[in-house]
Formats: structure tokens, C-alpha cells, sequence
């Protein structure tokens, strides 16, 4: 069996920021899979600048493919654009809540401690550092609520991005290609489990 791998959210999800094709997440997630026994091709119905509201737009995309397995990366923008917690974490649930309806295993990346962010302020990290925490605690919540997997769950990729300089892409915000792969670590054992619990 070929599982069917939709990546959705923003653009990490898309991939923005790496210099290569194979270099963004939904392929290095493949080779990740593919390196554990299970074959998989993928869609990416994500979009660069993508906020939790615009999930349901791009979860109606995806079932009609529909996928085994869903990514989900969301949240930095909820954050930079001060949107409302409680309404960005609704349109997370739900949209989990829908494809599992629709038989996917769902995994989300939840919103990264943007306080590692190179061009955040430093008067200003313990603010954006405390609010990330909430916000993501939040998500991590509902996407349990709505029977879905948390990936990065011990924060290795912010911890990652806050030492490593080379991590960002040349936006500063972005990550390279070398984050890219950071990131596809650190969803990958989340999504190993989901895909296992396809074939039980």
C-alpha cells in the first residue's frame, strides 16, 4: 500500500525557504517514511501566509483526493497577525476533527516559540517566548480533543533554530534547507505512529 500523505497549513508546510524541490517538507517526509517501511505520496494543499481560519478552505481541498495521512504546520501567523486564540485553536480543532471524520490520521506541528526568530527584538523575547507557549499549549489541546497526533512535543526544532543561524533561510524567518530537515526530524516520529496505526 502507497499511503497518501496531504500536507497542510502554511508555508512550511509549503515549503518556503528551501533552495530545492526535495528539500522541503513534504518530500523529506516521504524519504522519512520510506527509510521506516511505508510508502508514500504527497499533495500539498498548504499556502504561504495560511492562519488557522484558512484550514477549512484547504481541508475541503483535501478529502477529495482524500489522504491516509495529514500534516498539519500552523500557527506562527496566527501569532504574527495577533490573532484570536480562542478562534485560531476552534478552526485547528475542527479542521482535525474533519479528516479524521474522513478516515486520515492527522498530525500537526504546532506554532513554534518565535521568540528564536533572528530579527525579534531582545527586550522583547521573554514576551513572545511566554505567548508561543500558551498559544501552542492550547493548540496541543484541541488537536489531542480531536483524536490527532502532536508533533515536536519536547520542542527540539525551536530549541534547534534558537542556536543555529544557518537553520533560517536568507528572509530570516523562513527556514533553509538545512531547517527544513530539522523540522522533518522532528514531525517524522509522530507520523511514523500515525501511519503505523493505518495498518492496525
Amino acid at each position: 500500500m502507497t499511503a497518501r500523505l496531504a500536507l497542510l497549513g502554511d508555508s512550511i508546510a509549503w515549503g518556503q525557504g528551501a533552495a530545492r524541490e526535495q528539500d522541503r517538507l513534504g518530500p523529506r517526509l516521504v524519504d522519512g517514511l520510506a527509510r521506516h517501511g511505508v510508502g508514500a505520496e504527497h499533495r500539498v494543499y498548504a499556502v504561504p501566509g495560511a492562519r488557522s481560519a484558512h484550514l477549512a478552505g484547504q481541508v475541503d481541498r483535501a478529502v477529495t483526493w482524500p489522504p491516509d495521512l495529514v500534516v498539519v504546520v500552523i500557527g506562527a501567523n496566527d501569532l504574527t497577525h495577533l490573532e484570536p486564540v480562542e478562534q485560531a485553536v476552534a478552526a485547528l480543532g475542527a479542521a482535525v476533527r474533519r479528516l479524521r471524520r474522513a478516515g486520515a490520521e492527522v498530525v500537526v506541528a504546532p506554532a513554534p516559540d518565535l521568540s528564536m526568530v533572528p530579527h525579534v527584538p531582545a527586550v522583547l523575547r521573554d514576551v513572545v517566548r511566554a505567548t508561543s507557549d500558551a498559544f501552542r499549549e492550547r493548540q496541543v489541546a484541541a488537536v489531542t480533543a480531536a483524536g490527532g497526533h502532536v508533533a515536536d512535543a519536547d520542542h527540539r526544532t525551536s530549541a534547534a533554530f534558537a542556536v543555529d543561524s544557518t537553520l533560517f533561510s536568507a528572509d530570516r524567518f523562513h527556514p533553509s534547507s538545512k531547517g527544513y530537515a530539522v523540522i522533518a526530524d522532528s514531525v517524522l516520529p509522530a507520523l511514523v505512529e500515525a501511519a503505523r496505526s493505518l495498518a492496525s
